[in-house]
């Protein structure tokens, strides 16, 4: 696991958790795309996960609520989910 290197604050930070059933076909690839797309995304400040395998939990930090929503709407992010 590696961790962000965030600016000073002020920032915001998303969190958000999953819980893995015993099917996980292209979880994983698809996974890796979102937090390559996602730290592209104008306006992310980087991101962290850590898991053990079958529940994670994911930080992504952002420079406002703008890029937030703007990230929230992005429709790659919305189809993976």
């Amino acid at each position: 696991m590696s961790i962000a290197q965030t600016p000073e604050p002020p920032y915001y930070a998303v969190i958000f958790t999953t819980v893995l059933s015993d099917d996980t076909g292209g979880y994983g690839d698809m996974a890796k795309k979102m937090f390559k797309l996602a730290g592209q995304h104008p306006g992310c400040l980087g991101s962290e996960v850590t898991g053990d395998g079958k529940v994670g939990i994911g930080v992504s930090y952002w420079r406002d609520e703008e890029s937030i929503r703007s990230w929230k709407a992005n429709a790659d992010h919305q189809a993976a989910q």
